[in-house]
């Protein structure tokens, strides 16, 4: 697809049914340094590992980063498709072999295995999808579970399984080991609304076998009926008030994707998948007209972390304070897109691909759909009544829009990142699926007991929906217009105008607000609760100015303000320390990746964000990573059940004195798009 720069082009929106979609093909090799690993050299990396190691299992494979003066490099060069084979390509691999973590790098580009390290700290891989299956398969052959079934008269062709990680508390020796809990189908495609609770096996997932086996008390299964969401299982009467709605672009998309690299607009960005973190946006910048050049505004930025503690201390629920990225891979969990459905009619899609457990390379299409928005929003307005003529100007606001959707276990997340014409980049998580529920004997709120812990709500008949937090964390490496950046926190005080010597002041105002604005100079000095005074965080680049002197800048306009409500020295919250500020800056370093550390399963917590800012290193002036994590509380509610209706939140990254003025003063109405005949 070719790109055109000049001005943007028109947009024309029409309400009619239409269905359409395409595809990006996607590349057989890699042509820029920050494109992921494609299904060859995940071939590649699966032979030479396979040839060093015996009985090996893959957890994850991924680019491994080149330093960023070689991107730039490469970025700067006259000739970048030749230029791009002198620069080494490598592949980064956690893998394990007799019971051991291997952390390895491959040399891509000269078929070798640089290093291979055998991992002795704490903490263990991410789990695989092949090795969680085989896993939750075991109790169905193992007779003690068979018996508990049969006792509790259900019938074992109906009961299915899942893998649970189990957090650390305290044990100093541990197993790679999961909990296994099942549920009951008999009927209905919702399973997570019919737990079989007090029963739980622990499985060794190196020995592949149950090392342990609990049944502590039989519990009603909660009913089948009412749980199943299909829309072909509803019963009339339906809602049937809202007419058929899509997007036409007559003229087709005015965005181009060549590779990952992706235009539109004012913007460019490159777009990479990685089966850990999902979507990865790389170099966006922003094109300004008066400079008349792209100007950087982020090197890199993802999902790093998202810690899921759930609030029930009881036997088969304390431990259940999940990491997913780094113990489930929030890639690996993504599911392919739904055209008209998960994304609009005008969407183009992209495919993603990932190792599995050996080694072989795997297809998830439609992993990413990539769309313009337009929902009759207004990107800038006036009207002027006083002058003669009563002018009225109105720009619509148009975005372009990259999301994904990643399902963990019961958990649909969909992630947007969101480009705006104004230069802004919106970021939004929005929460929907099953709730995690418990089997409960009640059928009605009276029926509990006083002061009694349900840990929960009540939301149907022996079914209680589990408190729980989600807090998503984000790396992101700004690098605005330039590598050496600086963190200020800017603070609004209160002003008591004074009265000297009995002279009443000038105004009769007795009071205003101003600005103090504090750089920080370490990691300790940004670390930041959202809500608790300082009003508005910027990364600035203090070596370049407006021409009205201004530091040219971005802002962080955060979410809500939620924060955990644990003890920092309670063990899932060591685990989870990223998530005790909403904001951490830290200087930039290639090795730190994803907050929560690289070995997550069972991890201590001695290998993450929170540990990383304990050297309390310089940052002002720096080339630095800005992690902001967006939480959630979520205390359940009868209209979660039997699905969920779609949460979200959102942070925005905001240009500050970054243009000279308003970037989008003289981008022009949408062009009318003429209805079409569908009559043919």
């Amino acid at each position: 697809m070719s790109y055109n720069m000049g001005g943007y082009q028109s947009f024309g929106i029409i309400i009619l049914i239409f269905l359409t979609s395409f595809h990006i093909l996607t590349l057989v090799s890699a042509t820029h340094p920050l494109d992921p690993l494609t299904p060859f050299e995940l071939t590649q990396v699966q032979t030479l590992v396979k040839k060093s190691h015996k009985n090996v299992t893959f957890h994850y494979v991924g680019l491994d980063d080149p330093p960023k003066s070689e991107v730039q490099s490469w970025l700067s060069s006259q000739n970048r498709p030749n230029n791009f084979l002198n620069y080494p390509r490598r592949a980064f691999v956690i893998a394990r072999t007799n019971s051991r973590s291997h952390v390895i790098t491959i040399d891509l580009s000269k078929n070798s295995i640089l290093n291979d390290k055998v991992y002795n700290g704490n903490g263990y891989p991410m789990l695989n999808n092949e090795e969680q299956t085989e896993a939750s398969e075991l109790p169905l052959k193992y007779a003690p579970f068979k018996a508990s079934i049969a006792k509790r008269g259900l019938n074992i062709s109906e009961v299915m399984c899942e893998a649970f990680t189990i957090g650390w508390y305290g044990e100093m020796n541990t197993k790679r080991v999961v909990a296994i809990m099942c549920y009951y189908i008999d009927g209905t495609v919702n399973f997570y609304m019919r737990p079989i609770d007090g029963v739980m096996a622990t499985v060794d997932l190196d020995e592949m076998k149950i090392v342990d086996y609990r049944d502590r008390l039989i519990v009603p299964v909660p009913k089948g009926g009412g749980t199943d969401y299909r829309e072909s299982k509803q019963n009339p009467p339906f809602d049937n008030g809202v007419k058929g709605v899509t997007i036409l672009q007559s003229g087709g998309p005015s965005f181009t994707i060549v590779g990952n690299n992706v235009r539109w607009a004012n913007w460019e960005f490159h777009l990479a998948f990685d089966m850990r973190v999902g979507p990865i946006i790389s170099l966006a910048s922003i094109y300004d007209h008066d400079e008349d050049k792209y100007r950087r505004v982020m090197y890199r930025g993802y999902i790093s972390e998202l810690f899921v503690p759930y609030q029930d201390l009881t036997e088969e629920w304390y431990f259940r304070t999940f990491l997913d990225a780094g113990e489930f891979g929030f890639g690996i969990c993504a599911v392919p897109l739904q055209p008209s459905k998960d994304c609009p009619t005008n969407a183009v899609f992209l495919d993603g691909y990932y190792t599995t457990r050996d080694g072989t390379p795997a297809k998830t299409e439609n992993v990413f759909c990539v769309f313009e928005r337009y929902a009759g929003d207004i990107m800038w307005r006036h009207s002027e009544t006083i002058l003669p003529g009563d002018t009225v100007e109105v720009r619509e606001d148009v975005t372009l829009v990259v999301r994904m959707v990643s399902t963990v276990a019961n958990y649909d997340y969909i992630i947007d990142w969101e480009f705006k014409q104004t230069g802004s980049i919106k970021v939004t998580v929005s929460l929907s699926g099953i709730l995690a529920v418990k089997a409960s004997k009640y059928t009605h709120k009276d029926q509990t007991e006083d002061e009694e812990e349900l840990y929960g709500t009540l939301v149907a008949e022996n079914t209680i929906g589990t408190r729980h937090d989600h807090f998503v964390n984000f790396h992101l490496d700004l690098d605005i217009d330039g590598g050496a950046n600086s963190f200020v926190k800017t603070h609004l005080k209160t002003k008591v105008v004074p009265e000297s010597y009995g002279i009443p002041p000038s105004s009769p105002r007795r009071s205003y607000w101003t600005v103090v604005n504090d750089v920080a100079k370490t990691e300790s000095d940004a670390k930041i609760r959202v809500g608790s005074g300082e009003t508005e965080l910027t990364v600035v680049n203090p070596n370049k100015k407006t021409k009205m002197g201004n530091d040219i800048g971005y802002r962080l306009i955060p979410g809500p303000a939620v924060g955990p409500m644990l003890l920092e020295d309670d063990h899932e919250q060591i685990r989870g320390a990223y998530s005790n500020y909403n904001v951490w800056v830290t200087p930039y370093n290639n090795s730190e990746k994803w907050a929560g550390g690289m070995f997550v399963d069972q991890s201590h917590g001695d290998d993450n964000l929170a540990q990383w800012t304990l050297r309390n290193r310089e940052i002002e002036n720096k080339d630095i990573v800005l992690w902001y994590t967006l939480g959630f509380h979520h205390v359940p509610v009868q209209e979660d059940f039997p699905i969920m209706p779609t949460l979200s939140g959102a942070f925005e990254l905001k240009p500050t004195n970054f243009f000279e003025r308003n970037p989008v003063l003289k981008v022009n109405s949408l062009k009318p798009t003429n209805w079409v005949n569908c009559s043919a």
